[in-house]
């Protein structure tokens, strides 16, 4: 008897991690992006979140693996957890450069995550954890898809740090849906999945201010009204990048809701197109 498909990525999408280097010593021990140290330090303060929490998600993904019976949802939760593991990998590498240059106390940063995924492990059941992944992913989906649909978040950014950023994206945005499946196939609820949004963006934002607000302090420029002034700007008015996933947050809450009903893989072949097209112009004047 045929197995009922569990999986609900698009047909014909297949997705794999990218062997990618990025050469971003030079530019990190800089304000990168466009010389403004909020906004350096708001992606610089996401970056730490990611080696402690992707490793989270994989774990997540994985405890459930032997209760999936799809063959191409198996195949996708493989394909994530490498995928997860290459973006862990580059963020710790970019965490410890940017901590070494600038003087910031790695520790120190990683101890609330820290602490709250252990907690999350004594006290969550497997299915909880895994909607805390489900609702992470669609918050890294929605920032992605606004990076990548407007670009205005990475104006003025340095080149090979934007692009660390976009790659980052592309790949979020191909696996969006898999812990999302996995929650649904095992039995997960649309409440879990809600209430797992809520908590998770909540301490997404407070994990990112307060990394945020410990480096401009280092810095000697956490009482910079002209840095908060531009920082409200960023994330709120132009381009206001938190007011434009609002909606596709609350997406999320919708009952008959999947990742997939907004169909963006025109986002990756763009970028595909795109690396082609420089690693042929490289070619030519190499």
């Amino acid at each position: 008897m045929a197995t009922v498909p569990q999986s609900h990525t698009p047909e014909g999408l297949r997705f794999g991690p990218r062997r990618k280097s990025f050469d971003i010593e030079a530019a990190l021990a800089t304000d990168w992006h466009g010389g403004s140290a909020f906004r350096t330090a708001w992606f610089n303060g996401m970056s730490m979140l990611f080696p402690l929490g992707e490793k989270f998600f994989i774990d997540s993904v994985r405890h459930f693996a032997d209760d999936i019976e799809d063959p191409r949802l198996l195949e996708e939760i493989s394909a994530f957890q490498a995928q997860e593991a290459t973006h862990r990998r580059q963020h710790q590498r970019y965490n410890e450069i940017l901590c070494e240059l600038r003087g910031y106390d790695l520790d120190r940063i990683e101890r609330n995550e820290r602490e709250r995924i252990d907690w999350a492990y004594r006290e969550l059941t497997a299915r909880r954890r895994l909607a805390g992944t489900t609702a992470s992913e669609h918050l890294t989906a929605i920032l992605a898809d606004e990076m990548l649909t407007r670009n205005t978040p990475m104006e003025g950014a340095d080149p090979t740090i934007a692009n660390l950023w976009l790659w980052h994206g592309i790949e979020e945005t191909e696996h969006k849906a898999v812990a999302f499946d996995v929650h649904v196939a095992v039995g997960g609820t649309v409440r879990e999945r809600r209430h797992a949004l809520i908590l998770n963006t909540f301490f997404f934002l407070k994990d990112t201010m307060r990394n945020l607000c410990i480096m401009l302090q280092k810095d000697g420029k956490l009482w910079s009204l002209r840095e908060w002034t531009s920082g409200f700007n960023y994330l709120f008015i132009k381009p206001g990048i938190l007011r434009r996933v609002f909606i596709p947050w609350l997406r999320f809450l919708r009952k008959d809701f999947h990742p997939w009903q907004h169909d963006n893989r025109y986002l990756v072949d763009a970028w595909e197109q795109q690396q082609t097209s420089s690693d042929n112009s490289a070619t030519d004047h190499g």
